[in-house]
């Protein structure tokens, strides 16, 4: 019965297929069974992420010798100076006077170098949202260096870094409400809400759009309707709460956060200021030297989210991280030293725009990479451009955060230095 029944599909055009598996014992162990797919020596040898990091670090070297000449030759003898010829009850002479004209321009901007940035609230809500995404990368690459999430468990890598950001958003909603008081602002909802429905709600829009054009192909790669309303739960459920939490709690801190030096009522007049320290050239400069930090490693992680290769190197990863936000805070604060020299007390977006700029190098990068993938397909257009346009703005305000928290504490130690009438 059986012979004629296999006659039957062989007439039809039926044909069967067999094989047979030998299972034998294996000399590999258990938790070294992923060494084979996710050891690169072969595909990228190791002394290319060693030839990144050396690069980065002579650009912080050099970053560092010229922030130290800054400090220690610059800021240092002026400060020292000046609180001298304060304490001097003699008048100084012509000399003297001349002099003082001439090394003192950071010391004129005293008494306006505090007041609040133009649209405060917005600039508080880009410092919270970074603050919130430096906590999330800075845990999620630590966990990932010393192996808790690995590439073999599918998915990991994605659930870790949106549960991080969620709990983040408390820290990052404390954060906005605080400067935002500090700003006289008016109440803690205001941040608490762009906190909460800011950056992630763009995320969330740029998402749907994508999901919704794979849905209309009929892909494979479309997110299903249960994974939506897991997601929507984490931002309806955790994100937006904790962010008006800590916005409440922040605002609500005693004492506020408080400047050194009090305010003038009227703006002091800006001088005209050279064509090499206007916003566009210090903020084109200011992503440069960051971007050079981090350009090698930057191909191999576009590999691994676009091409399917493997990513396994995540100390690399924590270690040109760092490397990057050492850069950013050097080389912000270089650039408002030399805008307060200047008399151009407007530095609270200029140290945000300066390292935040390294989000438009890596948009362009981004798009000479794109020519290695085969799209034929709008959707892919889509996908792609909106992810790297959403990863460049997630760099810019982390990498801004960074700059402008830097920039704050260095004018807060030189301003507190000084002797002021």
């Amino acid at each position: 019965m059986t012979g004629e029944v296999e006659a039957q599909r062989v007439e039809a055009g039926t044909v069967l297929f067999t094989y047979d598996v030998t299972w034998r014992p294996s000399d590999v162990h258990w938790a070294s069974r992923w060494d084979i797919y996710l050891s690169m020596n072969d595909a990228v040898p190791a002394k290319v992420h060693w030839f990144s990091i050396v690069n980065s670090l002579m650009i912080v070297v050099f970053l560092s010798a010229l922030v130290c000449m800054i400090l220690l030759k610059s800021v240092y003898g002026d400060i020292s100076r000046y609180n001298m010829r304060s304490d001097e009850v003699k008048p100084m002479t012509e000399e003297q006077k001349a002099e003082e004209r001439e090394e003192s321009g950071w010391k004129l901007v005293h008494a306006n170098v505090f007041r609040p940035p133009s649209d405060p609230l917005v600039f508080c809500t880009f410092v919270g949202t970074g603050q919130q995404l430096l906590g999330m990368s800075v845990v999620t690459m630590g966990f990932s260096a010393v192996g808790f999430l690995s590439p073999a468990n599918r998915g990991s890598l994605m659930l870790a870094t949106l549960c991080m950001f969620c709990l983040f958003s408390c820290g990052g909603g404390y954060r906005a409400a605080r400067l935002h008081r500090a700003f006289r602002g008016s109440g803690w909802k205001e941040p608490g809400l762009t906190m909460a429905f800011g950056f992630t709600g763009l995320c969330f829009t740029v998402f749907v759009v994508a999901n919704l054009m794979l849905h209309a192909l009929k892909s494979s790669g479309a997110v299903p309707l249960g994974t939506m309303f897991a997601v929507v739960f984490f931002w309806f459920g955790v994100s937006a709460p904790l962010a008006l939490c800590g916005a409440y709690l922040g605002f609500q801190k005693e004492p506020p956060m408080e400047f050194p030096l009090e305010t003038d009522a009227i703006p002091r007049e800006v001088p005209d200021q050279p064509w090499f320290l206007g916003i566009a050239p210090t903020v084109v400069l200011g992503g440069i030297l960051p971007f050079g930090a981090c350009f090698v490693e930057l191909f191999f992680i576009l590999s691994s989210m676009w091409m399917d290769q493997y990513y396994y190197v995540f100390g690399f990863t924590l270690l040109v991280f760092a490397i990057l936000l050492v850069t950013c805070a050097e080389i912000t604060v270089v650039l408002v030293y030399f805008q307060l020299c200047a008399e151009d007390y407007h530095w609270w977006w200029r140290s945000f725009l300066c390292a935040g700029s390294i989000s438009v190098y890596v948009f362009l990068y981004s798009t000479l990479y794109f020519s290695k993938l085969e799209a034929n397909l709008a959707v892919t257009y889509v996908i792609y451009f909106g992810y790297m346009f959403l990863l460049s703005a997630a760099l810019f305000l982390l990498c801004g955060s960074v700059g402008y928290g830097s920039a704050f504490w260095f004018i807060k130690q030189i301003y507190g230095s000084i002797k002021v009438d």
